[in-house]
């Protein structure tokens, strides 16, 4: 590894030290890896950054004039140097690199295939769990039409934790689910039917449709009727869905199309997932600024997308060419565990499917000066309406949440230019003393934001507080104490006692404002509180879980303080040893089957 100073930084002689073979590079400022790239030869790339320094406007001077070092590693080959690249860039994630983030939180549908009875479920995470994964759906009213279809024609379980019941379900009776709780036998024809909806999801439906034919005829050919006419209305059903399909392609192979489009600085992605010929995904991307030219961004957009492996195609079309074009094919075949062909389109249907990404691409730029100037009217109207110092850019709401003074906790939720930053997302939990108090735990939680607060964290320009003019009274106080009494506004909302509609008070005004129940000021500060509650309860659920399980932990015979926390500390969380079975129970050590049939019926009799 090559190491440099400050004020050598891209010297000729460090740039003597550099040898001419593959490797990667680091840039860092600060303490912070700026930037990472990889090189066929590292001295050659490098010494192409000389010539960038003197180049005021160019977006590679200024993080430049950020580096402080420059650090090299060599690699045997210039694959080993990508590979190496992609697992620094998700190690570090520089802030100049390609960093792909959804411009959608889209959601997924999740086929838990790694357990014993799969069982189907919708997230908005992607993790590498050996599951198996779907989507994103650009359309939750779409995703929730597939899951109606899957539900319809095949029996699968929908309970969260599946245990030994006397009587079955709802589901079970109504023929909407095999009941491995209460028959164990019947574990063959469940893992058919998973595989049926598997089908549906990868968007076979319609050889899911000839092997449901097949099967009608040969209960019918056997006499079974009954069998035949379940069969006949799954096929009829199937075939609803069969004709809303959108057919893009003809030849029934599974593609992926990126579409790419750039304004000045910025660029969008579009990636269309094709399955057997027809169009089943999309995924949209932006990238603000990222550094390199449209070929290199194409290639690090690509390996970036496609790193986890779990969802490379047999074929990627591109609109064009990309940086080492052989390696990124190679590397992403290497991903799949077969033969990936890359391609850029010059004629036929194809050109159309790369058109048709391109403008997907091009929406994304739409949509997003859409909801700048929809926001930008927004923020006029807040200003004007509610007397601001400013139109606000960043908004955080203030809530408190507790039962019966048990587990009190403050959060905070924040906004920017109307969409939501969970990324400062916070909760406090608060002292269950102050639950008589909800001035004084306010009060706490602005103490904590405003006067012990962390220096990084940027600045509201407004406060919403879940409250009256208690709650505002203290939130007043505490931002004068901070001196910040001048650059932060503040307002208060809380419901009408009489049913009214929602009151809004402010320090300076005598009598609380009520605007119309349709008001887009109104409406928009009713969802920001409204977020700020959902956070607060979500939390305040988990710590009322912990407390239950912990508090039946200590009503077991046999379950002392020292086995209690290695249950909590083996399983890992309240939710896990819920979730666990006599047999991972007796695992645990000191705990045999006897103890651990006793645990598992107290829980679960509670619960």
């Amino acid at each position: 590894m090559g190491c440099l100073e400050v004020e050598n930084t891209l010297s000729k002689e460090f740039l003597k030290t550099v040898a001419n073979s593959p490797g990667i590079y680091r840039m860092i400022g600060k303490g912070e890896v700026l930037y990472v790239g990889k090189a066929k030869d590292l001295r050659k790339r490098l010494s192409s950054y000389v010539g960038q320094l003197d180049k005021e406007y160019s977006k590679t001077a200024v993080m430049l004039a950020k580096v402080d070092t420059v650090e090299t590693i060599l690699t045997g080959t210039e694959k080993e140097a990508l590979i190496l690249e992609a697992s620094l860039i998700k190690k570090h994630r520089p802030r100049y690199n390609v960093i792909l983030r959804d411009d959608k939180n889209y959601p997924l549908i999740k086929v838990t295939v790694k357990e014993k009875w799969p069982r189907i479920v919708t997230t908005r995470i992607r993790r590498r769990d050996g599951n198996r994964y779907f989507g994103p759906f650009s359309s939750v009213s779409a995703m929730r039409s597939t899951l109606r279809l899957i539900y319809l024609l095949i029996p699968l379980r929908r309970c969260k934790v599946l245990r030994e019941r006397n009587r079955p379900c709802l589901n079970y009776q109504i023929k909407r689910c095999l009941g491995p709780c209460v028959d164990s036998t019947v574990h063959f024809a469940y893992l058919e039917m998973v595989e049926r909806a598997l089908m549906i999801l990868e968007g076979k439906s319609r050889e899911l449709h000839a092997l449901l034919e097949s099967k009608m005829k040969q209960t019918a050919k056997e006499l079974d009727f009954e069998a035949a006419a379940k069969y006949r209305d799954q096929i009829n059903a199937l075939q609803k869905t069969i004709e809303k399909q959108v057919v893009v392609a003809s030849h029934f192979r599974d593609q992926d199309i990126l579409g790419f489009s750039r304004r000045d600085a910025s660029v969008a992605v579009a990636v269309l997932h094709i399955r057997s010929g027809v169009l089943n995904g999309l995924e949209q991307f932006f990238l603000k600024e990222p550094l390199g030219d449209d070929h290199a961004v194409l290639a690090a957009i690509v390996l970036q997308y496609y790193q986890d492996g779990s969802r490379v195609p047999k074929e990627l079309l591109l609109p064009f060419e990309v940086d080492n074009q052989g390696l990124v094919s190679e590397r992403l075949g290497e991903l799949r565990g077969g033969k990936v062909c890359v391609s850029v389109p010059k004629k036929g249907r194809n050109i159309q499917l790369i058109t048709m990404a391109y403008d997907n691409a091009c929406k994304v730029f739409a949509e997003r000066e859409k909801r700048t100037e929809s926001w930008e009217h927004l923020a006029k109207a807040l200003k004007e309406t509610l007397g601001l110092c400013r139109a606000p850019v960043r908004i955080e709401c203030y809530d408190i949440s507790n039962l019966g003074g048990k587990n009190p906790v403050g959060s905070v939720v924040s906004f920017i230019k109307g969409s939501k930053d969970q990324a400062n997302y916070r909760h406090y939990k608060l002292k269950e003393q102050l639950f008589s108090d909800d001035y004084a735990m306010m009060e706490t939680v602005l103490t904590q934001r405003f006067i012990s607060r962390n220096p990084k964290r940027e600045l509201p320009d407004l406060v919403l507080i879940d409250g009256g003019r208690g709650q505002l009274s203290k939130a007043v106080k505490v931002l004068e104490h901070a001196g910040l009494s001048s650059r932060i506004d503040l307002l208060a909302i809380a419901k009408d006692k009489v049913g009214e509609g929602e009151k809004l008070f402010r320090s300076d005004w005598s009598e609380p404002l009520m605007l119309p129940p349709h008001s887009p000021v109104l409406l928009f500060l009713m969802r920001v509180r409204d977020e700020a509650h959902r956070f607060g309860i979500e939390f305040h659920r988990r710590l009322r879980g912990k407390d239950f399980v912990a508090s039946q932990l200590d009503l077991i015979t046999g379950v002392g303080e020292k086995r209690k926390k290695l249950l909590l500390m083996t399983f890992g969380s309240v939710r896990r040893l819920l979730l666990a079975s006599r047999d991972d129970l007796s695992r645990v050590e000191s705990i045999g089957p006897v103890l651990a049939d006793t645990i598992y019926e107290q829980l679960h009799e509670s619960e």
